[in-house]
């Protein structure tokens, strides 16, 4: 009941008192008195000099029915404190907000739920209001804490509390548009604020039951979920808070993200994660998006001893930020993440070669497992980080981060790269090499240059094909695949995916262009050093199906993109050697890798044949792939690399039908206007350090010497036939001697042709 004095002592009171207590009913049930709360309106409008004093008063009346339980005078004090709120816009209204916001406090500190909600419904409505001049000396770290404590409220009743954390967002929502709204807006992204705001609003996004793992940016929330689902509110309320970030006060809205996804146990499974910064990427102005790519950056290197699937996680959000930064501005920041990442690709080989040493039997072991398959969801993320980055890249800076991670390949013997491996072994060096290539084929994917100078410049193909040297099949697939990707201008390698025999080239549509100026001096410059790897990485012991597919694609892309008539003889020539070498197998290879050699030949010589449309070249490869179909299947690829494929016993009685001749194909070639002068010097690789830098030995012992001899200076009658000069180079390498090899340009005759057979 209102407070009643007699009539001769009312007289007394001050008119804004006696306005005040006539809104009161004497039953709260009547509610409030609607013309009187007109009369106090009209007062208070007229007079704002004595806003102060009403919201004074109205505050000293409540505070006393708090305390007395009375609800319903409650609800009626505040609901004319709104009214006057919303009806009084001058300055003198700066008084009576002191007054109206202790009342707020006073209701969000007591216990009862429904005043909590009527206090946080009344601070909303002042949230909205444009206050005409700011306020310097108002500070909302109350309501900050009590919105915050009233997110994570742990009622018994399930309604009560979903509703007590919808006012408590909304509380949240309310001081961030104030405070932005006011000139003292930078005060909210304080620290010890923002460490409160953000984990009560992640908190409350965390009850979403489907995450929602789109790539694009997450669908807005519709009016009646956002004040239905706290979760929706949240997620609202934390969009609008990234959205009013700026540049100084970005990181402190981010890193509390942070805290409370390590506190929780987010990272591991990491969908969660993964969706807050999704809406924080989105949600952000797109020039801040480095800072955030910076703050997770840091974040990996602060929890870099953490479980792998933790890191893992951290990696996972990186892609994610990185897939949407890449789109808009990526900023100064693009070393800094291929240096970090490739940092933590090395700790994670480092510690999966620790766990591979420190493993014992039994049931360590399979700890010992499960830590190593863990490891590699790690270098699995961080390979796909690095890739996805890098495409996204423009050619310049993807020229760049190319050379970088190059430059970090081990390479033994050597000490030109720029990574630790002092710790790995030779087992976690083995390991970092193929992470290092895997994520050099991820950023070389869909690099297309005009020019292959521009794309295999001699800096970058010298370390690039060192590796195409070393005893490891699964690198030298690695390094082919590279070259791939920078070689193939024009897409053609879907089309030439799988060694076999093709038919008709025609049907492939292969797209090709006239081949440049630049491009012929770089096929001077670099074709021999080609050749030699290709020529060796086909004679290794460990060669799988896939090495031959890829080393067949090589000799196809280099055809299509950068070979003249002169490389196309080097081709051919190379070809032919490949044959001998498999033939003559000076370096004792299994006969299915001297089958998968044989058939390799034939399905590029079948290639080429067509590609230069040659018709008599054509008919000697089909004439002898025809004849080996019949006799000899083995020797063509839809065979030898099929399961259960009948192998010979020896090479030796075959007949040379059954092979590639080399005066047939310089017959043809000759009467289709080629220089087929070259086809009678037998290619022969020079030797380099490359084979003491890989580890492995060469296929020529001592250095190989080519002398130029006109022909115009060597009589005819001292011409070395073919016969002679193969005779004699089976017995040098049989005897393990030095090789001179006598390059010769004889007179175009019949006489002077080199046949192998």
């Amino acid at each position: 009941m209102p407070t009643r004095v007699c009539c001769c002592c009312s007289a007394l009171r001050p008119r804004y008192k006696r306005l005040v207590d006539n809104i009161f009913p004497e039953d709260p049930k009547d509610g409030l008195v609607k013309a009187d709360m007109e009369k106090l309106t009209f007062y208070a409008v007229s007079a704002p000099e004595k806003l102060d004093r009403i919201g004074s008063y109205l505050a000293e009346r409540l505070s006393r029915d708090v305390v007395r339980h009375r609800s319903g005078y409650v609800l009626i004090a505040m609901e004319a404190l709104d009214q006057l709120l919303m009806a009084c816009h001058s300055q003198s209204i700066k008084p009576f907000v002191e007054s109206f916001l202790h009342m707020v406090a006073k209701l969000l500190e007591s216990g009862e739920p429904k005043l909590q909600v009527l206090g946080t419904n009344s601070f909303v409505k002042f949230a909205n209001i444009e206050e005409d001049t700011p306020s310097y000396h108002r500070r909302y770290d109350f309501f900050v804490s009590r919105f915050s404590a009233m997110c994570h409220s742990c009622h018994s009743d399930p309604e009560i509390r979903t509703e007590i954390r919808i006012a408590g967002i909304r509380g949240i929502q309310g001081v961030v548009r104030k405070t932005v709204n006011d000139e003292l807006r930078a005060t909210i992204w304080e620290p010890q604020h923002m460490d409160k705001i953000v984990p009560s609003l992640l908190f409350n996004m965390q009850k979403i039951e489907e995450v929602d793992s789109r790539i694009g940016p997450p669908s807005s929330p519709s009016a009646t979920d956002k004040e239905e689902n706290p979760a929706v509110l949240a997620e609202n309320c934390f969009r609008e808070l990234l959205g009013r970030a700026t540049f100084g006060n970005m990181n402190n809205a981010v890193r509390p993200v942070f805290a409370h996804l390590d506190h929780h146990k987010l990272w591991d499974p990491n969908e969660f994660a993964v969706h807050c910064f999704k809406i924080i990427m989105y949600s952000i102005q797109a020039q801040y998006s480095h800072h955030v790519i910076q703050e997770i950056l840091g974040h990996l290197d602060a929890r870099k001893k953490d479980a792998p699937r933790v890191r893992a996680g951290i990696i996972q959000v990186l892609l994610e930020a990185v897939a949407i930064a890449a789109k808009g501005s990526i900023g100064p920041t693009v070393l800094e993440v291929f240096n970090t990442l490739l940092k933590h690709l090395r700790l994670s080989v480092e510690f999966e070669a620790d766990d591979l040493q420190g493993g014992s039997v039994g049931s360590a072991n399979l700890n010992t497992s499960s830590k190593d398959n863990d490891e590699k969801i790690v270098q699995n993320a961080i390979i796909q980080t690095i890739g996805f980055f890098g495409s996204n890249l423009p050619d310049y800076q993807r020229s760049e981060i190319m050379m970088f991670i190059m430059g970090k390949v081990p390479v033994f013997g050597t000490s030109a790269h720029t990574l630790d491996i002092s710790q790995l072994g030779d087992l976690g060096t083995r390991r970092i090499q193929i992470m290092l290539l895997r994520s050099l084929l991820m950023v070389t994917s869909g690099y297309k240059a005009k020019t292959i100078v521009t794309a295999l410049p001699g800096s970058f193909l010298d370390p690039l094909l060192s590796p195409s040297l070393m005893e490891d099949y699964e690198l030298r697939q690695l390094v082919l695949e590279v070259m791939h990707n920078l070689m193939d201008r024009h897409d053609n390698r879907a089309k030439l995916r799988g060694i076999r025999i093709i038919p008709d080239v025609a049907d492939l549509k292969i797209k090709r262009e006239k081949i440049c100026r630049q491009d012929t001096s770089f096929m001077k410059k670099n074709g021999q050093q080609l050749y030699r790897h290709i020529y060796l990485g086909c004679k290794e012991e460990d060669n799988v199906q896939k090495n031959y597919e890829l080393l067949y694609t090589s000799l196809a892309l280099i055809t299509i993109e950068l070979a003249n008539e002169e490389v196309v003889i080097d081709l051919i020539r190379l070809a032919i050697a490949l044959q001998d070498s498999a033939i003559i197998n000076e370096d004792n290879l299994p006969m299915f890798h001297r089958c998968g050699i044989m058939a390799l030949v034939a399905a590029y010589l079948n290639f080429v044949s067509q590609m230069i449309a040659v018709p008599a070249f054509c008919q000697h490869v089909s004439k002898v792939i025809e004849i080996r179909t019949m006799e000899a299947p083995y020797f063509l690829p839809e065979h030898i690399f099929r399961d259960k494929c009948m192998l010979p016993k020896s090479l030796e009685k075959h007949e040379k039908d059954l092979y590639f001749l080399t005066n047939k194909i310089a017959e043809s070639l000759g009467g289709s206007g080629y220089s087929f002068e070259r086809l009678s010097v037998p290619y022969v690789p020079q030797v380099t350090d490359e084979d003491r830098l890989s580890r492995r030995k060469s296929i020529v012992d001592t250095v190989s010497i080519q002398v130029d001899i006109l022909s115009n200076n060597v009589p005819s009658d001292d011409v070395i036939t073919s016969n002679c000069y193969s005779s004699l180079l089976k017995y040098l390498v049989h005897l393990r001697l030095p090789v001179l090899t006598l390059q010769f340009q004889p007179q175009p005759t019949e006489n002077h042709l080199v046949n192998f057979f």
